[in-house]
């Protein structure tokens, strides 16, 4: 069957869910690779890969497609899912024998809810897709595929008996491959990468137990699952020599250098090839690790700090300490590494308190780039889990009608537009330091590239934060109108 493996257009500046490790719209337009739906596209010759949101690729332009296909394999994600339906069923429309794959972690949280609610979707893949889609598009049936979700002849609806997670990584094709034939590697942006990049994953799966994080929960699993060294380094070679202009490779493991012995191995061949790169890191990772890396080519390690209250790292099973991620970031630095550093406001725990610790603690870091993100309950993950338990979460969407993040959460004392105004008030004050402040500005002046993009990327960022403003301003307004009309 000639597949069409999708991640769908929907807000404006939304990457979708396909390896997007936070599906929502950021603050600056930013583009992830699809990397899970390259790889069954790399055992499908005569399929293709569409990632719209890069490309500018329309709903409308998307839909006249699927008279070119007979399987639709679609990436969704929670905040886009209502979006991906009316596409899907758009799609069903214009070509009625199309069949429709769902994959992604909402649906394979919620399979049944998924089927009955949506007719335009034909079956569901949980969890790994990999070679399910594969063998389905070769005519292997339905109820010989595990981890399928259909519709039975009688209207029912049947779930397959999930199978063994992939273990040899090294039968997969490369996923750089499907970038080159599918693709404009130039198109795909992240602010704080050497533009143009390209990204794939060296390992699936992660050991850590983050209580937030949605793909272990709901995708790859915790085992930690690992390709061969010599196929690594091989795909590094190819990359570099096919992609002309190419910047940089980021290796976008969910933690890439967990294990000291393999990170070590690995360095020692990645350094031979004399490129740059960057990856995913925990602060659990030593000085000799770290130095090993920076001699390998490593630049940049986006590293998840998420608190600097010890407590709220314990609430969501960080495996983590504060002492730990103040060793690591100096070692870091002291070996001319750059950190992007990621938190999260309204954590399990989080107060007043504890975020104003959680803002100094970043400033004392004082990494190059930081990203703030409001805490999302995912459904599947074991904090979705905790404030359905405790009655925390609300019942309003998680993004605004752009994507960007909205609270559905609140705290005792700390309510949904405060979360924003913590946002808002921890970017201030972290940029607007003198010692951050240069460094941008330094790029600025002796860098015209980065003049233009820091200049673009300002302008994004400030009308965020008017629209941000706004929801703060109609939130406090409606709680007091509520509050009058209950005559509190």
């Amino acid at each position: 069957m000639r597949t069409l493996f999708l991640n769908p257009p929907s807000f404006e500046g939304f990457d979708g869910g396909a390896s997007s490790r936070w599906p929502a719209s950021r603050e600056i337009e930013s583009y992830w690779y699809p990397v899970w739906l390259c790889y069954p596209a790399g055992l499908l010759p005569d399929s293709k890969v569409l990632d719209a949101p890069p490309h500018k690729v329309s709903i409308e332009q998307t839909v006249a497609m699927a008279s070119d296909f007979e399987l639709l394999v679609l990436f969704t994600s929670t905040p886009g899912f209502h979006v991906d339906v009316k596409m899907a069923e758009m799609m069903k429309e214009a070509n009625p024998k199309m069949k429709v794959c769902f994959v992604g972690p909402p649906v394979t949280v919620e399979p049944e809810k998924t089927l009955r609610e949506n007719s335009a979707i034909d079956f569901i893949v949980r969890r790994e897709f990999d070679y399910q889609v594969v063998n389905y598009a070769k005519g292997t049936p339905l109820k010989e595929l595990p981890g399928v979700s259909y519709r039975t002849e009688g209207g029912g609806i049947w779930h397959n008996p999930e199978g063994p997670v992939i273990e040899n990584l090294d039968e997969l094709p490369w996923a750089s491959k499907i970038y080159q034939r599918d693709l404009d590697f130039r198109r795909y942006n992240v602010p704080f990468l050497l533009n143009p990049f390209i990204s794939f994953y060296t390992s699936r799966g992660c050991p850590a137990m983050c209580t937030f994080c949605l793909w272990p929960q709901t995708h790859s699993g915790h085992r930690w699952r690992l390709r061969s060294i010599p196929d690594i380094v091989n795909e590094c070679r190819w990359a570099l020599e096919n992609f002309p202009g190419l910047k940089e490779i980021f290796f976008d493991d969910d933690t890439f250098n967990y294990k000291k012995e393999r990170t070590i191995e690995l360095c020692k061949e990645l350094k031979k090839l004399n490129f740059t790169w960057s990856c995913t890191s925990r602060v659990t990772t030593d000085f000799e690790t770290l130095k090993a890396m920076r001699e390998a080519g490593c630049r940049l390690m986006i590293v998840g700090y998420e608190s600097g209250d010890q407590q709220v790292l314990k609430n969501i099973k960080k495996g983590a300490t504060v002492d730990m991620a103040r060793r690591f970031t100096r070692d870091a630095h002291g070996l001319g590494l750059t950190v992007h550093g990621d938190f999260i406001v309204g954590l399990p725990g989080d107060s007043r308190e504890s975020i104003r610790r959680t803002i100094d603690f970043a400033k004392e870091l004082n990494t190059e780039t930081i990203q703030v993100s409001i805490a999302h309950p995912y459904p599947g993950t074991e904090f979705f889990d905790y404030v359905k338990k405790n009655n925390l979460i609300t019942l309003d969407a998680m993004t605004d009608e752009t994507g960007h993040q909205l609270p559905n959460i609140i705290y005792p004392g700390l309510d949904r537009g405060e979360l924003v105004d913590w946002v808002e008030r921890f970017y201030g004050e972290y940029y607007f330091r003198p010692k951050a402040a240069w460094r941008v500005v330094r790029k600025a002046i002796f860098d015209t590239d980065e003049r233009k993009r820091l200049y673009k990327e300002a302008r994004e960022y400030m009308a965020l934060r008017a629209k941000r403003k706004t929801f703060v301003k109609k939130y406090r307004e409606q709680k007091v109108s509520d509050a009058a009309a209950a005559g509190d």
